[in-house]
Order: structure tokens, then C-alpha cells, then sequence
């Protein structure tokens, strides 16, 4: 079952996806409050208005600006030296107004959006990354992963939900099924003999599955599923145990970003209880 709406592949439909995700929280930020900014978002430690200054910070030192020379606090959210690098650009924004970093923000974006339409530039183009430089596919990819998840954060806070059937949520339910057959195989150690299922309701529509198998190392080796390929017909007649979860675009992208617990992800099983508990428990692919 191909994905509804398909996300983007080449590098027109990446740059257009970003844009418009980056557009989507300069236009949330127009509309917001000082008591919106205020609010305590899904993401530990963060307003929404950090959640603005995270997004303007990345993006302008990915546009070549200088991370900030400052000492952070201790905070209890950050425990990585990933995660103080990104603390930076939140506290040096912290003494700011909202409107004021959204304001930056359509700056940046201004300048991002030239230099992503650079004629030049192609999917294998080397750029600036967050973890390094990379090619400009896989960072485009990174960015609008990262960007729409924080886009959910500040709309579930001022509980303005919307832009669930984006490019951005295409390219996030995309991510998470390319990574399934690792996560049901290797991290939720489902046995050698089981598929499992995740039927996405919508608003991206979505059946993402894998099967687990013996590898030629002996290892569970996590086999996709629904993919096109000549195996799924094989796996319809197969005699395998098969668990299915069924969830909203919303709960599973939610989970799969590590903001909500699984008890707190709505979500039906049908199949193994314990199975699917443990997929979901290792389903978040970002940190």
C-alpha cells in the first residue's frame, strides 16, 4: 500500500517540503500570544517560544552564522553534548520576545530558501549538516524531520493542530517506515517468525510493515513489507504471526518523536500484546 500523500524524493520536492514547514511556524508565530509563548511544550525543558529560537538558531548557523560563545545553566533536559550544542542557540534567546525571534526567523528563511534554490546545488551537493557536513538530500531530509516535529510541538501547546497531511508529515511517516524492519527485528527484539504491522489511519495514510527473519549471521534480520517488492507476495501466504496496530498520522508521529508515552499514544492492537507494547516502546526515532 503505497503512502497517501507520497513524500518528496528529488531535490525540487525536499527544498519545496522545507519551505513550506518552515513557512508553517513563521505563520504560527504570527499569530501568537505573549501568554502562547509562554506556554510549556510536549518537548522537555522547552516554550514555545524556545521551540521558535531552536528552529531560527539551527537554521541560521546551518546558513553559516557562528554558534553562540556562552556558558548554559545546568538544566535537567540537557544530558548530551548533542543536546547542549542545541541549548545554545535557546538561551541565547531567552531574554528576547517571541515576535522578535519569529521576525528572525522570516529572515532566515528568506536567506535559506536563496541559497536551497541555488541552481547549482543537487542532492549530492556537500553542505553543512547538524551532525557534520553531508550531502544536501540528507540534509534537507534531517531539517524537515526536525522542523515539522517542533511545528506539532507548538500546535498541540496552543492547541492549534493542522498541517498532518504536509509534505513534512509525509517525509516524518517515510522516515519511521524506513527504519521499522530495524526497530521490530533488532530493538523491539520481536522473534524470528513475527510481522508486525502499523496501520496509519491519516491524515498521511500509511501501512508500514516487516517480518522478521533468521540472518545469514544468525541475527534477527527485519525484512520490510508492502514495499512493491517480489517478497510480499510470498509473506501474504506465509505461515507467520502477524500483529497489527492501528493509529492516527498525529499518534504516531507523536510516539515516533518521543513525545508521548505509549500509554498516552491512542492506538489499537490486534495480535500480540506484548509484541506490539515493545515495538511501540522502541518506535521513537528521534532524541
Amino acid at each position: 500500500m503505497p503512502m497517501h500523500p507520497a513524500p518528496p524524493t528529488d531535490l525540487s520536492g525536499l527544498v519545496d517540503a522545507f519551505e513550506n514547514t518552515m513557512q508553517a511556524i513563521v505563520d504560527l508565530g504570527q499569530t501568537c500570544t505573549a501568554r502562547d509563548f509562554d506556554l510549556q511544550t510536549e518537548c522537555p525543558g522547552w516554550s514555545v517560544k524556545d521551540q521558535f529560537s531552536h528552529v531560527v538558531g539551527i537554521e541560521s548557523w546551518l546558513d553559516g552564522s557562528e554558534p553562540p560563545s556562552l556558558e548554559l545553566p545546568e538544566l535537567s533536559h540537557v544530558n548530551n553534548e548533542q543536546g547542549a550544542f542545541v541549548e545554545l542557540f535557546v538561551h541565547e534567546r531567552r531574554s528576547r520576545e517571541g515576535a522578535d525571534v519569529v521576525g528572525e526567523l522570516e529572515d532566515v528563511l528568506v536567506s535559506r530558501m536563496a541559497a536551497l534554490r541555488d541552481p547549482t546545488l543537487t542532492v549530492e551537493t556537500e553542505v553543512r549538516g547538524v551532525f557534520g557536513r553531508t550531502d544536501a538530500g540528507t540534509a534537507l531530509l534531517l531539517r524537515i524531520n526536525d522542523i515539522w516535529v517542533h511545528e506539532q510541538d507548538i500546535r498541540t501547546a496552543i492547541r492549534r493542530p493542522g498541517n498532518l497531511d504536509s509534505p513534512g508529515a509525509a517525509v516524518f511517516v517515510s522516515s519511521i517506515s524506513l527504519l521499522f524492519p530495524k526497530i521490530v527485528a533488532r530493538d523491539a527484539s520481536v522473534p524470528i517468525g513475527h510481522a508486525v504491522i502499523l496501520d496509519v489511519t491519516g491524515p498521511v495514510v500509511a501501512r508500514i510493515g516487516a517480518r522478521v527473519l533468521q540472518g545469514p549471521d544468525h541475527r534477527p534480520l527485519g525484512e520490510a513489507l508492502f514495499t512493491g517488492g517480489g517478497h510480499d507476495a510470498d509473506t501474504a501466504s506465509a505461515p507467520v504471526e502477524t500483529t497489527s496496530i492501528t493509529l492516527s498520522t498525529d499518534a504516531l508521529t507523536r510516539r515516533a518523536a518521543g513525545r508521548r508515552s505509549v500509554e498516552d499514544t491512542l492506538h489499537t492492537v490486534h495480535g500480540d500484546e506484548d509484541v506490539a507494547r515493545s515495538v511501540l516502546e522502541h518506535l521513537v526515532i528521534m532524541h
